[in-house]
């Protein structure tokens, strides 16, 4: 079996330069994209052109996700793997945290992920068919359950849910195109460790106890329990070798606890307040 081809963005540091690095010890192909190429000089100095390609790559520009996409076909005949990757974090309260900084935020983490999506799609539905290929988007626990402090961090990734949950559902079967958003919970990645961080806003600032200054304290002196990030990219890989893979991937032992406490809540609500909705209906 020929070795596969990834797309991997956001590959200058966290889930991405580790995925980079795993693919390409195991002995396939990475296409390895990122806003400066000099970030991978270590790997491009261990690793021949024939197995490596790097690529400057800004996901806010639509035009420079097809182009990058084009010279990795141009290079490797085939994209089999995308690992739809690039974003980054901000902390602070929702009233505390700029909005044109939020918006800048959301075109890279929603915008400039739903483009590299569309591509990939594209290319595997009219370049590999009848192939396919797997789409894995990163995403986080944060946006099945938000946390304080981060609020439009976890808006951008409930807003990729909700549009990768809509891709998934329009794609048809015959196409072999598979989609699975990772949701990690918090690891020992840059991202995690070096987010953007902005000033307490006034109204809170003199509370230390409201779970805001809590959460954010746990994120700016590194007290969040933090699992090992390339283990969990060794699962990730593996992920994408699966006949059927899940639409989600909850990964680490805060995420499932997470995860199985949203649903359980949001089960109680619907039932609590289920007798409201029966006398909807005209009369």
């Amino acid at each position: 079996m020929p070795p596969r081809v990834w797309f991997i963005t956001g590959a200058s540091s966290g889930f991405g330069k580790l995925m980079t690095e795993h693919v390409l010890a195991e002995g396939e192909i990475a296409v390895a994209t990122l806003r400066n190429p000099a970030a991978l000089s270590d790997l491009r100095a261990k690793y021949p052109a024939s197995q490596l390609l790097v690529l400057k790559l800004d996901v806010t520009v639509p035009a420079d996700i097809v182009t990058a996409f084009a010279k990795a076909r141009d290079a490797f005949g085939k994209v089999d793997v995308v690992f739809n990757n690039a974003g980054y974090t901000i902390i602070g309260e929702v009233e505390g945290t700029p909005e044109e900084d939020a918006r800048r935020m959301f075109d890279t983490n929603f915008w400039g992920a739903a483009n590299v999506s569309r591509e990939a799609v594209r290319v595997f539905r009219e370049v590999n068919s009848p192939v396919g290929g797997r789409l894995i988007v990163s995403s986080s626990v944060t946006g099945v359950n938000a946390v304080p402090s981060a609020g439009y961090y976890c808006a951008s990734k409930y807003a990729l849910e909700g549009l990768t949950q809509s891709l998934a559902a329009e794609l048809d079967p015959e196409w072999n195109i598979k989609i699975t958003l990772f949701e990690p919970s918090t690891f020992k990645t840059s991202g995690q460790t070096n987010p953007f961080i902005y000033p307490a806003h006034p109204a809170y600032a003199d509370k230390p106890m409201l779970i805001t200054n809590i959460a954010r304290d746990m994120i700016t002196h590194g007290k969040a329990p933090a699992a090992d990030a390339a283990k969990a990219v060794g699962k990730v890989y593996d992920l994408a070798g699966l006949v059927s893979p899940p639409l989600r991937l909850v990964l680490g032992k805060g995420a499932v606890r997470q995860v199985k406490a949203k649903a359980v809540d949001m089960g109680k609500n619907a039932e609590e307040f289920e007798s409201w909705s029966e006398d909807l209906l005209p009369n």
